[in-house]
Formats: C-alpha cells, structure tokens, sequence
C-alpha cells in the first residue's frame, strides 16, 4: 500500500512528488513514457534530441517560484541564464526583449514609435513585481464553504489589482495608449499568447501583464533538454515507474487501486498529473468521472504543431525567436510561431556546429481529428513545408543546411503523452477563478496538477499549483 502514487511525470507531477518525498511520504510516480517531462519532455529522433514542446523556464530566477521547489527538495538544476529572452521578428522589425526594462523601452520605442511606451511597460513589470510579491492565497475545490475560503484569500490581490480584472485587454491597451496600430496590437498578442495560451481580447489586463512581463524576470535555457530538469527535479524519489501505462483506476472506500503494465498498485492518495480533458477514461467510480467531465466544458480544443528539425551551420543563433506573421497560418490559430535553438554549448542536445530547433503554433485539434488518412497526411506536409521555408527565409537558414525535418501534430501528442490539448486551461475572462479547476477535489484523496488545474500554465503556473496541493493535503487553509 502507497501513500501517494502521483500519475503523470510531467511538471506537476514531478513537482508534487518531489515535494511529498523532500517531506518524507511514502511516494510512487508513474509515467508512460521511457522519459520524464510530458509536454516538456525531450526525445530521439533519427539519433537526434529535440524538446518535445516547452524549451524555456522561467520562475527560476531569484526569489522565484520555480527555484523554490528546487531548493525545497535539495536540487540545483543544470541551467543558463537566456538575454535576451526572445528576439521578435515582424516583417521588417527585430525587436529584442531585454530582461532590463529601460534597455527593452529602447527597443520597443525604436521599432513602434509610441510616447506612452514607458509608462505602460512600466506599469507591466511593476504589476508583475507586486503579484509576486503577495504570499498567502491559495485555491481549493474540495466543497462550496472551501472554494469560498480560498476564495477570500484572494482578497489582497482583488484589492490591489482590481482595475485590472474587469474587462478585457485589448480594450484597456487601446484606452491606455489612445491610439495604436494593428500591428503593435499583434506585436502584443503574439507575446501574451505564449502564456495565456488566449489572445489580448480574451483575457483580462492583469493576466496580459503577467503574460508579457514574464520576460523581465531571468530565464533559463535547461542544458541537456527539458526533461533533464524533470529527471533532476525528482532525483530523489527512490521509485519512479517509466513505460508504466495506467489502463484503469478503481476506487473502493478511501483505497485506489491503479491496474498498470507494470502490475496492480494501491493507494491512499492519488494525484493526477494528466490533463482534466483526458482523465475521466481511467476511472469506474461515477462521481470521480463525473468531476471530471463537468471540467471537459472547458476544453478548448486548443493545441500545437510543431516542427523539428536539425541544422548544420556557422550562423550564431539566440536561443528563441517569435516570428509575427500579417495574417494567422494555415490550418493554425495564430499569426505568430515560437523558434527555439539549442545552446551551441549543450553538446548532450546537439554536436557543435549544429542546432536543434523546436518551432510551435497554436492550432485547433479539431483541424486535425476529423481528417480522413490521406487529408492528415497532406495537411501535416503543408503546414511543414510552409513553416520551414518561412523560419528559413526570416532566420537566414539554407535549406541545404537542414539535416533533418519532421512534425507533431494534436494526434501525434495523443498517441505518445495521452492528451491532444496542449497549453492547459486558458486563463480567459470565460474560465478564470472561480470556475478553474483547483489542485483538490470532492472526492477524498483525489488530487489534481498540471496546468489544467490552478495555477495553469508554464512552469511557474505549474509549480504554485503543486505548491497549491501541498497546502491542501497538509490541511494549511
């Protein structure tokens, strides 16, 4: 009998076991893949490593969120420092986001020429550093008093940041700066949907600062993949189950019982590490697969292509890049791509003089799951091929310096990490607090991580949702 089996080795799942084992329980995390990072994990292809989706950490700067939980369970994780954060590319325009807010206002100023440019990036990073700053809240989902509770405990924030709530953000950008052009409009959406996983009229102001303020705060680029930052983060726990496929869940009284490919496991606990929009197939108790198909709602199909490829060259690249199209791609959801390059010195990802590259976009899993064999094939082609040449015309990139080139779409990532929904729980003005699912649910023992759950996306959204958990199963609400 277990204490905990967490399910799922993604970032919430790896958090929350490193926690629950940093505190001495008795833990097992189970993950069907040979590697850990689900959505952040790193894998081979053709003899060459590629980060799967996330290739950026952010939270780990000083004082961080992310670097909390590495140094509440005893482990420094093997990163660089990234400045810039990102270069964006749009048409002619090549504006660098600095970590430094005065050397970004330059840049921002020289390429979208606005006289209320630093007052509103100003207020951006100050929003970002206040948020922060503020300790105490929580969020709970186990029973109407408690979702009420934490609610109250949201107070300080309510309060401070108010004005910033209501509404949405594009509407607030274009009162703040009075007038502004359609391409600095998309400048910003490109940026605020790498977080918020929603454009700027889909979110409020205070998620949208959040969103494009993240850059002032240090990132890191994870030497030898994503899921090395996983692995090191769990390095501890004395077992982990890799190629461990849960096939169903059963509970009887307060005991699961997980039917596996490795064999039958019992728990006291579980914690589900998977997506809220997938979990409901693994369990028999009525109640447990009606908690979670009231979340299914929520799901908006939202998800990724993405594009591998590995190239030779001498050309020095920085580490990501966002190219901002006039127009959203074909059989996509966005204007914009995200182009990330592995470290010329990370030679676990890449020999030198080569790079390996991960480029995503949003799309639609309905653009994928309804096509016959032969329309899936070709669409995924086109959309390769048309990513390819842009990346390669906008980044100076010969096509004969290609090596190797293939892509995932929403299937892909359903057949190797069970979800085609990528990018968690959008924090839109639709699916905001109190209607987020929470980190514990109405059924004792039953938790929940990973960014479907508070606090939802990237890794610091991740890591406080584990936090979150810990508070909940130590009863500190």
């Amino acid at each position: 009998m277990r204490e905990y089996a967490i399910i799922g080795g993604g970032i919430g799942g790896c958090s929350i076991a490193a926690l629950l084992n940093a505190k001495g329980h008795d833990v097992v995390l189970i993950e069907k893949e040979p590697s850990l990072g689900g959505c952040a994990s790193t894998f081979s292809h053709g003899g060459n490593r590629y980060n799967a989706g996330a290739t950026t950490i952010s939270g780990y700067h000083e004082g961080g969120i992310v670097r909390r939980v590495f140094e509440t369970v005893g482990i420094t994780p093997d990163v660089i420092s990234t400045d810039p954060a990102i270069t964006i590319i749009q048409g002619d325009k090549k504006c660098v986001r600095y970590r430094d807010l005065e050397r970004f206002i330059v840049e921002v100023e020289a390429f979208y020429p606005h006289p209320k440019h630093r007052e509103f990036w100003t207020l951006v990073h100050t929003l970002g550093v206040a948020f922060y700053s503020i300790e105490g809240h929580y969020y709970s989902n186990r029973s109407g008093f408690m979702k009420i509770r934490s609610l109250l405990s949201l107070y300080p924030i309510l309060k401070r940041f108010w004005r910033y709530l209501f509404g949405n953000a594009r509407d607030f950008i274009i009162r703040f700066y009075g007038t502004v052009t359609p391409e600095y409009l998309d400048f910003l959406d490109a940026q605020i949907l790498i977080v918020a996983q929603a454009k700027s009229e889909k979110v409020n102001f205070f998620t949208a600062a959040l969103s494009l303020g993240y850059t002032f705060n240090e990132t890191h680029y994870p030497l030898g993949g994503m899921g090395a930052v996983c692995t090191s983060l769990t390095s501890n726990i004395p077992e982990i189950l890799t190629e461990c496929e849960v096939t169903a869940i059963t509970k009887d009284t307060n005991i699961y019982t997980l039917s596996t490919s490795k064999g039958t496991i019992r728990c006291k606990n579980l914690i589900m590490g998977t997506s809220h929009y997938e979990s409901s197939q693994w369990f028999s108790d009525p109640s447990i697969k009606q908690y979670y198909q009231k979340y299914e709602k929520l799901n908006n199909h939202q998800s990724a292509f993405v594009l591998y490829m590995t190239i030779k060259t001498p050309t020095q690249y920085h580490h990501h890049y966002q190219l901002i199209s006039d127009e959203v791609l074909p059989h996509t959801l966005s204007k914009s791509v995200f182009v990330s390059f592995s470290d010329p010195s990370d030679s676990f990802m890449a020999p030198a003089g080569y790079y390996r590259v991960t480029a995503s976009i949003h799309t639609d899993t309905r653009f994928w799951t309804v096509l016959s064999k032969t329309q899936y094939h070709d669409q995924k082609k086109a959309l390769q091929n048309f990513l390819q040449q842009w990346i390669c015309d906008k980044l100076g990139v010969q096509n004969e310096e290609i090596t190797e080139s293939f892509a995932a779409t929403p299937k892909t990532f359903g057949r190797y990490i069970h979800r085609t929904q990528l990018g968690g729980n959008a924090l839109t003005l639709a699916n905001f607090l109190p209607r987020l699912p929470a980190n514990d649910t109405p059924i004792k023992g039953l938790y929940q991580v990973g960014d479907t759950a508070y606090a939802a996306q990237g890794w610091p959204g991740v890591v406080m949702g584990a936090f979150n958990c810990m508070r909940m199963i130590n009863g500190k609400h």
